[in-house]
């Protein structure tokens, strides 16, 4: 009898696929975990597909590893790692002889991922994910620094006032639109001011229209 004419050898196929894949992606196993998995949806896919439809739907479910993976380092919001999730559940369901087979290729998928999370307890993490985050700390604190600079040189600069300060509201200097706060003053829009004093991103002005 055929292995592959079992409904259930699809769990088992795409449940190590997935769990190699995705453990690729977590642990540093330079590559090995990767080609596993790689290889056993590709014998899924192959299995049950011709040429054309092979190709696509593994690039269906590598796509949605893919979207996962993004989702889960970059965005953070849950809404890619859904996208990806269901058409790494589509790819291997549609490729399946029958539903039952198919049902037994979704429980893979999903059992298979969950499953991965365990080899973080085993291996050593991977570093790529830390050095992202620590490139999107800098990157932040940069920006974060530049801005800071930006508001500094405001110091002693004139303006005016764009709407009424009781005591906060917004003020426009150099041809740009700030928003500060006066010394408990109340100034009308269209009130000339001076920036008294910078905190951080914290503006503080003074109507000059009474000197």
């Amino acid at each position: 009898m055929d292995i592959f004419s079992l409904d259930w050898i699809g769990f088992i196929i795409t449940g190590f696929g997935t769990l190699f894949l995705i453990g690729e992606m977590l642990v540093n196993m330079r590559g090995f975990f990767g080609l596993m998995g790689l290889g056993f949806i590709t014998v899924y896919f192959a299995v049950y597909l011709e040429t054309g439809s092979f190709i696509i739907m593994l690039i269906v479910y590598l796509l949605g590893l893919l979207l996962i993976i993004i989702d889960g380092k970059v965005i953070n919001d849950g809404t890619l790692a859904t996208i990806g999730l269901a058409c790494m559940l589509t790819a291997v369901a549609l490729t399946a002889p029958n539903l039952y087979a198919g049902m037994y290729a979704v429980i893979g998928v999903l059992l298979g991922g969950f499953s991965s999370l365990f080899f973080l307890k085993v291996f050593k993490r991977r570093d790529m994910w830390s050095k992202l985050t620590l490139v999107d700390q800098l990157t932040k604190e940069a920006g974060y620094n530049s801005m800071n600079e930006e508001y500094e040189q405001l110091l002693n600069e004139e303006g005016k006032t764009v709407s009424n300060l009781r005591p906060v509201g917004t003020v426009r200097i150099k041809n740009k639109n700030y928003s500060a706060i006066s010394n408990g003053q109340w100034i009308p829009e269209n009130t000339k001011i001076k920036v008294v004093d910078v905190d951080g991103t914290r503006i503080l002005v003074e109507n000059t229209n009474n000197e």
